[in-house]
This record gives structure tokens, C-alpha cells and sequence, in this order.
């Protein structure tokens, strides 16, 4: 069993919340999420938001901030394989309240059908906040390019402001 090693980013500026499932062995071992250097969430949201791609650790949580994003993901622990969301398995969610009692979030955005799979499961209920999801920026989402990423992930720029 595994349990998420790396805190949420957020504060009381954040208005939008990207959840993705769980973070891959890169992101664990780097301890920031999206970590894989073909995860091309970095590179995608830096293009919504006009911005240079965000390269270290304190870059990225700075970029999200100053963009009003908080991120983190669905699962708190879980049994998997590597990375590979198919074999996760015992799922524990993690307690979203964390992030919505301290920010004003509109909406929240997953980060593929992992994340939304999980996120209806157990945490649509207590939210109480509207969900979107968004086509995945892993790899292993190749039929996307990150030109259609970058068209499908503009309304977070949106709903941040």
C-alpha cells in the first residue's frame, strides 16, 4: 500500500482545483506532481496561461499560485504497479475539504478518466462543487497532441480569474 507523499498546493487565492488519480514513480520521487518528463501538464497549462514552462519544483508551485490553481489528487493511498493508473486498486480518496474549506473553488478539473472515475466514486458527493474533466496529459494519452491539450485545457484559464 502506498499513501500520496506530496501535500496539496493551494491557497486562499485558489479558485480552480486540478485533480489527477494518484502521482506516478517520477512525481514520487521528485515529490511534486506531474514529474515525468513526458507529462506535458507543465507544458500545457504554461501555454493556457502565457507563460514560460515552469522548471523547478518552487517555479511550479509559484506558477500555479500566481494563476489561482490549486492541485493535488483523488487518491490519498492505494495498492499499484509502477505508474499504471489500471492497476491501482484498494483506493483510500483523499479529504478534499483541506483545499475547499480555505479557498473559494468554482470548479474542479480532473486530469483524465482515472481521476474522474475515482473522483465519482467518492468525492463527487461532498463536494458540492461542479467537475469537469479534461483529457489526460499523461503519455500514455498519445492521440492527443499537446495543440489539442492546450485547446481542450483553456477554460481552466477562465475559470481561474
Amino acid at each position: 500500500m502506498l499513501t500520496h507523499p506530496i501535500p496539496p498546493v493551494s491557497d486562499e487565492n485558489s479558485r480552480v482545483l486540478i485533480l489527477g488519480s494518484f502521482p506516478s514513480v517520477k512525481s514520487r520521487e521528485q515529490g511534486f506532481f506531474y514529474g515525468h518528463p513526458r507529462n506535458r501538464f507543465w507544458t500545457v497549462t504554461a501555454a493556457v496561461f502565457g507563460e514560460p514552462v515552469p522548471q523547478t519544483v518552487e517555479e511550479k508551485r509559484a506558477f500555479l499560485l500566481r494563476n489561482r490553481v490549486a492541485v493535488w489528487d483523488v487518491i490519498e493511498s492505494c495498492e499499484i504497479t509502477g505508474s499504471a493508473d489500471n492497476t491501482i486498486k484498494n483506493v483510500k480518496p483523499n479529504d478534499l475539504s483541506v483545499i475547499l474549506k480555505n479557498a473559494k473553488i468554482e470548479t474542479i478539473f480532473v486530469n483524465g478518466k482515472t481521476a474522474e472515475r475515482y473522483y465519482k466514486q467518492f468525492l463527487e458527493k461532498t463536494t458540492n462543487v461542479p467537475m469537469l474533466t479534461l483529457p489526460s496529459t499523461s503519455p500514455a494519452n498519445a492521440a492527443w497532441s499537446v495543440e489539442k491539450l492546450i485547446d481542450a485545457w483553456k477554460i481552466i484559464r477562465k475559470e481561474a480569474r
